[in-house]
This record gives C-alpha cells, structure tokens and sequence, in this order.
C-alpha cells in the first residue's frame, strides 16, 4: 500500500479517502432515506464521493503490484461500483423510488467489499494461509458475496425482474 502511495501520491490517497467517505456516509444516507431534506443532499455527497473512489480505483487497480487476479477483482469491483451508482442515480432522475433503493443497496453491498477484503486478509494472515491466494480471492469474494446477498433477496429480485 505503501509503495502504491508512492508511485501513485494523488491518484491513491485520492481513491483511499473518498472511497472511505462512502464507506462511512453511506449508512447516514440510509438513516435518513424517510427525511428528504437530508437523504437529498446526503446522497449527492455520497455520490460525489462514490464517483471519485470508483474513477481513481480502475488506474490504481491497474498500477498495484498486486497478483494479476486480485487487480482484476479490484478493477472490476470499481467498474461495478460505478454502473450500480449510475443506475441507481438514472432510477431516482426517473423517480422510480423503490428501485433507486435496491441498487443503491447493491452499490453499498459492493462498497462493504473495502471491510470484508481487510477481515479476510487478517484472518488469512492470522491463520497462516499463503497469502497471494488468499488476497486475490479476497478481493473477488469480498465484494461479490455481499453483492450476491443483496441481488437474491426475495425483494431486489421482484423489483428488479420487471426491468
């Protein structure tokens, strides 16, 4: 991380720090999804900082010394970050509420990939896994499983199916 930082002294701390802004703001943003007058600006502060995380996380993903799987987890983590915020910022533009919603909850889904690829990288550590493997699944299975749980959830799927 630290060598990436280096090579990359805006691009990297750029995406660390506005995808950690998602990462924190997202859950104030679902808080406040019944008060309009917060979610509203709240969520186009999120967005800001989703479309800033995603576009810097390609170049970064493309750069890191990291195994060739595990870059093309990342890279594909921020292109399907960005296409679930798009959509999602499409649905609400065409006030389709309900599934603004279910794919701004996939978009989260895939941001808690950023936490899950950290606690399966420590325990792979802490159980003395190899590590390569370990960090170029984690960087697939990190986000796709949470994804995977929101998108088969009995509701997604109704209100999405149709579409």
């Amino acid at each position: 991380m630290f060598e990436l930082a280096g090579r990359a002294p805006h691009l990297f701390p750029a995406h660390m720090l506005s995808s950690a802004m998602a990462l924190l703001l997202a859950p104030i943003v679902i808080a406040f999804r019944h008060r309009p007058e917060l979610h509203r600006p709240l969520g186009r502060l999120l967005g800001v900082f989703v479309v800033i995380g995603g576009l810097t996380s390609l170049p970064v993903a493309i750069i890191s010394h990291s195994p060739t799987l595990a870059r093309a987890g990342f890279f594909v983590q921020g292109i399907v970050w960005l296409y679930l915020f798009g959509t999602a910022f499409i649905a609400i533009r065409q006030r389709d509420i309900r599934r603004h919603a279910h794919l701004m909850m996939a978009m989260v889904a895939v941001t808690t990939g950023a936490v899950w690829f950290r606690v399966i990288t420590g325990a792979a550590i802490a159980l003395h896994l190899p590590f390569d493997p370990v960090y170029a699944l984690a960087a697939w299975i990190g986000w796709m499983v949470p994804l995977g749980i929101v998108l088969t959830n009995p509701r997604f799927v109704a209100a999405n199916l149709a579409r």
